[in-house]
């Protein structure tokens, strides 16, 4: 027996309509073409669905079967119709997310908030265990998207521009590097460098202030959230380097200073990496805009 959505619409049609007339009309048939279908499905069934001399026409016990069937596969053969046209036109899909920038879990919450109920058929997910190789989990298509500030050479990968930041040395209100305007890679020989547990090669501090200058801090110690970095940092147990957005945040509290590294400080980009084939994606514009947007935001209200 060979059934077809079609068979599961018309037996729908038919049973919620009470007649072949008006079940033809809502399926968009001519009365005999749809008698014709159901005649059909009864010889390759070998029963009759329908009691015939009933009014309003009622289903047998096969025709109940075959209902209680369409009632159960139509519901989510539309849904898989009406996502599949969501993604054809953009209002669906996947929003997977590694962050290769540590403290930007704190920055994107808000913007994920937003997102969310712009999109809300858009399965969103952060992918946090993937942040060391997040670049190859995009190529491989584990995630969709990266927050990085370090955009890499890869075929098929497109970066779109977030915002840009300046990563700025934080002690504590008293230290004596409170008195320099700046700081100079030499100026962290003695101290305790407090950062996040990531590579180094993604810290700033390292890639764009020691390392080229071949300095090194007297320690380091690692630890995961920016909130209690800033209270080590203001009882004295070290300095950090932080992005200036953080320090915008104003729930930190203060008791901790900021100053520029070197004289004309470093500034750096952020960038959304997405495959090149799905740049073009609305919801992945909007993000892109609403995290630019939380960028204005965090500077006006500094």
């Amino acid at each position: 027996m060979h059934i077809e959505f079609r068979h599961l619409r018309s037996i729908k049609a038919i049973h919620d309509t009470g007649g072949l007339a008006r079940a033809a009309e809502v399926l968009g048939l001519t009365q005999s073409a749809l008698s014709h279908q159901i005649k059909g499905i009864e010889d390759q069934a070998g029963v009759e669905l329908f009691v015939r001399r009933s009014k309003p026409l009622k289903l047998s016990p096969a025709g109940k079967r075959l209902l209680a069937a369409a009632e159960r596969i139509l519901p989510e053969v539309e849904a898989v119709q009406a996502e599949f046209e969501g993604l054809v036109q953009g209002r669906a899909g996947r929003l997977h997310i590694a962050i290769e920038c540590h403290a930007c879990f704190e920055w994107l919450f808000p913007v994920l908030e937003q997102f969310r109920r712009a999109w809300p058929d858009v399965d969103v997910d952060i992918r946090a265990g993937l942040a060391f190789e997040a670049m190859p989990a995009l190529a491989r298509e584990e995630v969709d998207l990266v927050i990085t500030s370090d955009p890499e050479e890869m075929g098929g990968l497109t970066y779109l521009p977030l915002f840009d930041y300046e990563p700025v040395l934080v002690a504590k209100e008293d230290h004596p590097l409170a008195a320099k305007p700046f700081v100079t890679p030499g100026d962290l020989r003695g101290e305790t460098l407090i950062t996040y547990p990531v590579d180094r090669a993604k810290l700033d501090v390292f890639s764009q202030f020691l390392v080229p200058a071949g300095e090194e801090p007297a320690a380091v110690r690692q630890v995961e959230l920016t909130a209690v970095i800033l209270l080590l940092v203001a009882s004295g147990r070290g300095v950090t380097v932080l992005p200036d957005w953080v320090l915008r945040q104003s729930r930190y509290g203060a008791g901790y200073i900021t100053r520029p590294l070197t004289e004309g400080g470093i500034t750096r980009r952020l960038f959304a990496a997405v495959r090149t084939v799905d740049s073009g994606l609305p919801f992945m514009a909007h993000l892109a805009r609403l995290a630019r947007q939380e960028a204005v935001r965090l500077r006006r209200d500094a």
